[in-house]
């Protein structure tokens, strides 16, 4: 099974370089990928090619990248120069994001999200596809001027995965994407809701068996109840969030911190395999820093052997 770590830009120093040395770092430790998620800052896209030019044999991917304040046709064009630059490693996660942080944001209306996303991953995919790239929806055109297809940016094709959850932002992902990355959806919401719904999706529309990326957030902790502090402080933003409120209630859960998988080595194995036996493809741990610099090397150098 793949396992990877999501990677975090330092508070000082110069970010691009710090990251490129933790991905070194995360592949040195024997992790099969590298994953980064949008933010204001940076760009995800442009950083995953940097990092995988940079640290040969890793993968690389966006966790994900709002759809709302972009276009399919910028997006392919920075899709196909991350693919070009690490040889093909580069995977391609979106997201819908939430109204809260997209209207306020971007001055961009949240209208039809469903809608937008189906015809973002259409016109997206005949992009990638190498395809003339024209299109014509109710929520997008795309009408491109100039060339659309990078020498080496389409072979082998950029992978799609959606951080999709609701069941209608499943159908969409397993009729058009590869996959989803799933976020703080325990085993039981991946085996009985998200796993069996994407999966169906993908039969009916004739597609291979989809890929499920779980984000699990947590690793080794020598100290536990510190750990669950930083983690309460680090995930409270997803309590407030719709999508994230229905797979934590899912899960029997309260709140996201329920679902941190906080302990020693043992505990972090068996949440690798109770997630690998609800179905998930691959698995990636996120906030694997909560307990300090000392613990993620730890929970990097057991994950690696498991994925070994």
């Amino acid at each position: 099974m793949s396992i990877g770590v999501a990677l975090y830009t330092p508070p000082s120093g110069n970010s691009v370089d710090a990251i490129v040395a933790d991905a070194r770092e995360a592949a040195e430790a024997g992790l099969r990928s590298a994953w980064l998620g949008q933010r204001t800052d940076y760009d995800a896209i442009a950083l995953a090619g940097i990092v995988g030019r940079e640290v040969p044999g890793l993968a690389v991917g966006t966790s994900a990248v709002p759809i709302f304040p972009r276009h399919p046709l910028l997006v392919s064009g920075q899709a196909q120069t991350a693919q070009a630059a690490t040889g093909g490693r580069f995977h391609l996660g979106l997201a819908l994001g939430a109204k809260a942080f997209v209207e306020p944001v971007f001055g961009v209306p949240y209208e039809r999200p469903i809608t937008r996303m189906a015809e973002f991953l259409t016109a997206l995919r005949g992009l990638l596809a190498g395809g003339p790239g024209d299109f014509q929806g109710e929520t997008l055109t795309v009408a491109p001027a100039m060339p659309t297809v990078l020498p080496g940016g389409t072979e082998p094709p950029v992978p799609l995965l959606v951080a999709a959850m609701a069941p209608r932002a499943l159908r969409v992902a397993g009729e058009l994407a590869d996959g989803t990355l799933p976020l703080l959806a325990g085993p039981r919401t991946l085996g009985e809701h998200i796993v069996p719904a994407i999966t169906a999706a993908a039969e009916r529309a004739g597609r291979p068996a989809p890929r499920v990326v779980a984000f699990v957030v947590g690793g080794t902790a020598s100290d536990v109840d510190a750990a669950r502090e930083a983690a309460a402080r680090r995930t409270s933003f997803y309590d407030r969030i719709p999508s994230y409120q229905r797979v934590i209630a899912l899960e029997g859960a309260e709140r996201a911190a329920d679902l941190v998988v906080l302990g020693d080595e043992r505990k972090v194995a068996d949440a690798v395999r109770s997630y690998r036996d609800a179905g998930a493809t691959e698995i990636v741990f996120t906030h694997s820093d909560l307990a300090g610099p000392a613990d993620r090397a730890r929970t990097w150098k057991l994950l690696g052997g498991l994925a070994g």
